[in-house]
């Protein structure tokens, strides 16, 4: 019994280093994923918009972009910036309550 009791907290300490490692691994990718670049296809589908919104985008300087070749890049985390300084919290306090 007592062989038994040491390899569930064995197995329970063995957990506990492969979750760690597993949220490391997580919040490492997520910090180069912000700073990965895009093309301008993925930018117009993850946000839903248009080739010529993108572009008033661009032209107006609000987004931030790369240009090579004729195609545009953009860092995740310039549209990160842009979604957070155009963002407007809800006003209304309870939804369809009169």
């Amino acid at each position: 019994m007592t062989e038994i009791i040491e390899l569930i907290l064995s197995l329970s300490q063995e957990m506990k280093t492969i979750k760690a490692y597993l949220q490391h691994y997580h919040k490492s990718r997520l910090e180069s994923f912000r700073e990965e670049w895009i093309d301008g296809q993925d930018v117009m589908q993850t946000l839903h918009i248009s080739k010529r919104t993108l572009q008033s985008l661009r032209d107006n300087g609000v987004l931030p972009y790369s240009r090579i070749n004729g195609k545009f890049y953009y860092k995740v985390s310039d549209i990160e910036k842009m979604l957070e300084t155009n963002y407007q919290p809800s006003k209304s306090v309870g939804h369809g309550s009169k």
